[in-house]
């Protein structure tokens, strides 16, 4: 029961077939989305890059429009994640520590929004996708800029996360607690 509780706290309500430039607002308007917060590494900006590619200026043009709009990093380079913000006209929050809802809370706050109207995009389901649905939050995620450094676990996760819950099975008896 416990495993099936912490893997819908995993699984995104969206899953964008591509990066963020995939992502259509639309998709987010007909969900009754007015704000959006973005993580940055990966998911805007590639994490060796000090800025946003101009394709990503241009795509959060009428997103900047439309949503109310803020970034929230785990980054703990306050100067690099300020410059992006600056670049991209979005305010931010550094150092947010995410999958704690601390910083999402006050991103929240400031949007004067209840969390159902607020999205989180983002590249990582064990701090983006977790955070945002324990605070109720629609949750979409992207595939990263650049291809991360392979992490077995994460890919696992990810796999599990994507299945539906009534698929989840025991696929040894013998380790079924309820089996006896």
């Amino acid at each position: 029961m416990i495993f099936k509780s912490w893997i819908k706290l995993l699984q995104p309500d969206i899953v964008v077939a591509g990066t963020v430039l995939n992502l259509m607002p639309e998709m987010l308007i007909e969900r009754g989305i007015q704000g959006i917060i973005f993580d940055v590494d990966n998911t805007l900006v590639p994490i060796q890059e000090e800025m946003a590619a101009p394709e990503i200026e241009v795509w959060l043009q009428p997103v900047r429009e439309q949503f109310q709009v803020w970034l929230v990093s785990n980054n703990l380079d306050m100067g690099r994640i300020r410059k992006i913000a600056e670049q991209i006209e979005i305010r931010y929050i550094s150092r947010a520590a995410k999958p704690s809802r601390r910083a999402l809370r006050q991103v929240i706050e400031h949007m004067s929004l209840p969390p159902e109207r607020v999205a989180i995009v983002g590249d990582r389901l064990l701090t983006d996708m977790l955070a945002g649905n324990r605070l109720g939050l629609l949750t979409v995620l992207v595939k990263p800029l650049v291809s991360i450094q392979r992490d077995p676990v994460a890919e696992g996760l990810e796999l599990v996360a994507a299945l539906p819950i009534e698929s989840v099975e025991v696929e040894h008896p013998e380790m079924d607690p309820n089996a006896h």
